[in-house]
Formats: structure tokens, sequence, C-alpha cells
């Protein structure tokens, strides 16, 4: 059938969707960049998850996001080598 098995599927938090039109406006810009083939929208749970030929840079997806009126949330995740402040525990 061609599918290709190199597809890689990442999956981001958005904040300020809340209905059927923020799911397509996200949707749709997502689905403008190169290499996407798949947009899959949680609204309940605030994640988007897309797919594409390669790996996507982040700020890429974030711009794409912010054009279509919502944010995405950062991984929270402290970064090698970096350490957690230790409020959050």
């Amino acid at each position: 059938m061609g599918t290709s098995t190199s597809a890689v599927a990442t999956t981001y938090t958005v904040t300020g969707m809340t209905c059927g039109h923020c799911v397509s406006s996200v949707q749709a810009e997502l689905g403008r960049l190169d290499g996407v083939t798949d947009v899959a929208v949680d609204l309940a749970g605030g994640k988007v998850t897309v797919t594409a030929d390669a790996a996507l840079d982040e700020a890429t997806v974030a711009a794409a996001i912010d054009e279509a009126g919502y944010r995405l949330v950062p991984d929270a995740t402290p970064a090698a080598g970096a350490s957690c402040c230790g409020s959050c525990h």
C-alpha cells in the first residue's frame, strides 16, 4: 500500500482550545507544515499529536499553533544536565 514506516508521531500540550472550531483551526495550521501526514487533537486533554515524515522542529510547531490562535506548552522535563529547582517536589 506504500505507507511509510518511518513516520514520527509527537504529542504536544496546547492551551486555549475550547471547541470544535479550535480543533479545526489547529488541525488546519499544523496540516500545512511540510511532511505532516496526520494531526489528531484531544480537545478534553489539551493534547495534539502530529504525525510527520520526520521529526518536526518544536519552534515550527509552536509558530503554527500560535498562528491558529493557541499556545504550545513547553515540555516541563528538565533538559539533560539541568536540575530542578525543587519547588515542584
